[in-house]
C-alpha cells in the first residue's frame, strides 16, 4: 500500500502505519521534555529506555533509540561518565557594566580600577572587595554594586545545591542502568548454564511432543534443552557462534512481534529474543529456516553480525551451531548479502519470503538472487535438496535495511 510512510520508514500494513504514528507521537512527547543538549537529560532518558520505561512498536522507536544511545556515548566519550554526568560549564558573563565616564586624570582612575577588582580585572592585585573601595562611587552605585554581588553569591549556593542534587541523581540512574544490564547478562548467563541441566527434568520423564498430520509423528526433547523447555514452551532451539557472543536461546510463537521486546522469561525486554520465524516447522523440516534478531548498539543478540561483512572474519567463523530442541545442527556460512523489506508490489528477490524450494529450478534460482548479492565468495555452494539456515538483522545502510547471513547444514 503506498503512502504509508513515517519518519522515513515505510509501512507494508495499515496496521503497522499507525503503529509507528503512534511511535512518532510518543517520541515528540520525549523530545518536548528532555533538552538533548544536556548530557543529565540525555543519560537519563538513555536509562529510561534501557529500563523499559517507553515501549516502542515499530522501526520508528528503535531509529530514536539507537539516536539517544549515540548522544549519551559522546557526551560520554567527552568525559561525562557515572562519577561526573554534569551540563557543560556555561561561560560566566560580567555581573554589571560600569558606566563609561571620561577620565578626568590619572589618579582620578585609580579608585576605580581598584572597586573593578571586584570582578576579577585586575590582575596585578588579588580580587577581594574592600569596603572603602565602594567610597568612589555615589551612593546608588554603591547599592546596584552591593545588590549584584549578592546576587552572585545567591547564585553560587544555587549553582552548588544543583551540581550537588544533579550528581545524586546521576549516580542513580547510573545505578538503575547497571542494574538492568547485569540483569540482562547474568540472564542468558544463567540460561546458558541451565543448557544441560537437569535441574527441572530430574525424576520426570522425558519431555515428548506429538504432533498429527497427515501422519502422526512423536518427537522427544533433546535431554540437553529439557530443563530450558520446562521453563517456556516457546523455546525452540538455541544459537551458538563460537568465539562471538553470539549464544542465545531461540523463541517461536504464532507470530513475529511478541520476542521483539521480550526474553527468555517473557518479561520486557528492548533487547528481544532470537526467534524463528512464524512460518518455519522445524517437525516438517523447511528448505531454509529463518532466524532475526536485533541489532544491538550494545553488541547484544545480532549487535555483532554485520561483522560478517569481512571476508576475514568469515572464515574464523566459517561454522554456526543451530540445535533446534529435537536435534542438533552444524552449518557452514555460504553467503552474506545486504537486503531490505520491498513493497508486497515490488518484484525482486524477497530472501525472507523464501522458506521451501518446490522444484530444484526454483531452489537454483533463489541461489542464483543470493549468490548475486553476496558481498564475497565463500566457495560454499548448495544442492537442492540441502538444508539452509538464514540469520537476519537490521542494516542502517539504507532504509528499511537488512544484513543477512546464509549457512548450509553440514551435519
Amino acid at each position: 500500500m503506498a503512502g504509508l510512510e513515517v519518519a522515513g520508514r515505510r509501512f507494508r500494513t495499515e496496521a503497522d502505519y499507525k503503529a509507528a504514528l503512534r511511535d512518532l507521537a510518543k517520541i515528540e512527547k520525549i523530545r518536548a521534555r528532555v533538552n538533548m543538549e544536556q548530557p543529565g537529560e540525555v543519560i537519563k532518558l538513555y536509562i529510561d529506555l534501557q529500563s523499559g520505561k517507553y515501549r516502542f512498536e515499530t522501526a520508528v522507536g528503535n531509529d530514536f533509540d539507537d539516536e539517544i544511545y549515540e548522544l549519551a556515548q559522546e557526551y560520554k566519550n567527552k568525559g561525562y561518565t557515572k562519577d561526573s554526568v554534569l551540563s557543560p560549564e556555561v561561560k560566566k558573563k560580567p555581573l554589571f557594566k560600569a558606566a563609561k565616564k571620561p577620565a578626568k586624570n590619572k589618579a582620578s582612575m585609580q579608585p576605580r580600577q581598584k572597586a573593578l577588582n571586584l570582578s576579577g580585572q585586575d590582575s596585578s592585585a588579588r580580587a577581594t572587595p574592600e569596603v572603602h573601595s565602594l567610597d568612589a562611587y555615589d551612593e546608588v552605585m554603591r547599592r546596584e554594586i552591593l545588590s549584584e554581588l549578592e546576587k552572585r553569591e545567591k547564585r553560587r549556593r544555587l549553582t552548588v545545591v544543583l551540581c550537588s542534587a544533579v550528581a545524586l541523581v546521576c549516580f542513580g540512574y547510573f545505578g538503575v542502568y547497571c542494574y538492568f544490564a547485569d540483569r540482562t547478562e547474568s540472564d542468558y548467563e544463567m540460561l546458558a548454564e541451565l543448557k544441560g541441566s537437569s535441574t527441572l527434568a530430574a525424576g520426570a520423564p522425558a519431555v515428548t511432543i506429538h504432533r498429527t498430520d497427515e501422519e502422526e509423528v512423536e518427537l522427544n526433547v533433546l535431554e540437553e534443552y529439557q530443563t530450558l523447555y520446562n521453563k517456556n514452551k516457546s523455546l525452540i532451539g538455541w544459537l551458538k557462534i563460537d568465539d562471538t557472543n553470539i549464544d542465545y536461546p531461540v523463541m517461536q510463537t504464532a507470530n513475529n512481534e511478541y520476542y521483539l521486546d521480550h526474553n527468555y522469561t517473557q518479561e520486557y525486554d528492548k533487547n528481544g529474543s532470537l526467534f524463528l520465524d512464524k512460518d518455519c516447522d522445524i517437525v516438517h523440516r523447511n528448505t531454509n529456516l529463518i532466524i532475526y534478531g536485533h541489532h544491538m548498539k550494545s553488541g547484544k543478540m545480532f549487535g555483532n553480525l554485520n561483522k560478517y561483512s569481512s571476508e576475514e572474519y568469515a572464515k574464523k567463523h566459517a561454522t554456526i551451531q543451530f540445535d533446534t530442541i529435537y536435534e542438533k545442527g552444524t552449518y557452514e556460512v555460504m553467503y552474506v548479502f545486504r537486503s531490505r523489506i520491498y513493497n508486497e508490489e515490488e518484484i525482486v528477490f524477497k530472501y525472507y519470503q523464501f522458506f521451501d524450494a518446490a522444484s530444484e529450478k526454483e531452489f537454483s534460482s533463489n541461489m542464483q538472487e543470493m549468490a548475486a548479492l553476496s558481498l564475497y565468495d565463500t566457495g560454499v555452494t548448495a544442492s537442492y535438496g540441502d538444508e539452509l539456515l538464514t540469520l537476519s538483522t537490521c542494516d542502517n545502510s539504507e532504509q528499511d535495511g537488512r544484513f543477512v547471513v546464509v549457512a548450509k547444514r553440514i551435519k
